[in-house]
């Protein structure tokens, strides 16, 4: 043998059979990348939830809904004695009656005298009854006149009425006015003066 032959290789250390078996690299790099890419996540997620949860306290805050309505009737806030106000004496004070002045009247005789019935007659057609009127004027002054006449039936009870006027009627001058009954009566009414009234110009 030469003794230009390199020595030999040193002897490599076996691996123990009870040892684990080493991961291959590629393998050890996915699952950090994966246990980061869930934890991450997850950190999200919570962050994501506490901050919708703490937008929606303060929107429930902002927004205030009206109390309920209570069934209860309404009450003052505070009981307070009714006021009273004390009755105020008063002095009696004493009425005087009202002296109503007396209508003026034209002298001379009384008005019923100066009215005459000249006719009381029945319509044929409708059956309406009117007296015919002379009006002479007996006062001192001109005067006007409302003459109210009713309307009999042979028993003497009222039928109907009716109404005639005349104004300023010079004294001891003249007229002929008509009063007209209002509806239908039967023959043989009669007609008579119940009042005048003589009212000076």
């Amino acid at each position: 043998m030469s003794d230009n032959l390199p020595p030999p290789p040193p002897e490599q250390p076996q691996p123990s059979p009870w040892a684990p078996h080493a991961a291959p690299p590629g393998k050890q790099r996915t699952g950090l990348i994966v246990s980061l890419a869930v934890g991450g996540g997850l950190v999200v997620a919570g962050a994501l939830v506490a901050l919708v949860y703490s937008l929606m306290d303060s929107v429930s805050d902002s927004i205030a809904l009206p109390p309920a309505r209570s069934d209860a009737p309404y009450s003052d806030p505070y009981d307070e004695e009714p006021y009273e106000e004390e009755p105020v004496e008063e002095d009696p004070v004493e009425e005087k009656p009202v002296e109503e002045e007396p209508e003026p009247v034209a002298s001379g005789p009384a008005a019923e005298g100066d009215v005459t019935i000249t006719k009381c007659a029945r319509d044929s057609l409708i059956g309406w009854q009117h007296a015919d009127l002379t009006i002479v004027n007996g006062s001192g002054g001109p005067a006007g006149y409302v003459v109210f006449v009713e309307f009999l039936d042979a028993k003497g009870a009222v039928l109907t009425d009716g109404v005639a006027t005349t104004d300023d009627l010079a004294p001891g001058a003249s007229v002929k006015v008509q009063a007209q009954g209002v509806g239908e009566v039967p023959r043989g009414t009669t007609c008579r003066i119940k009042h005048v009234q003589r009212d000076p110009m």
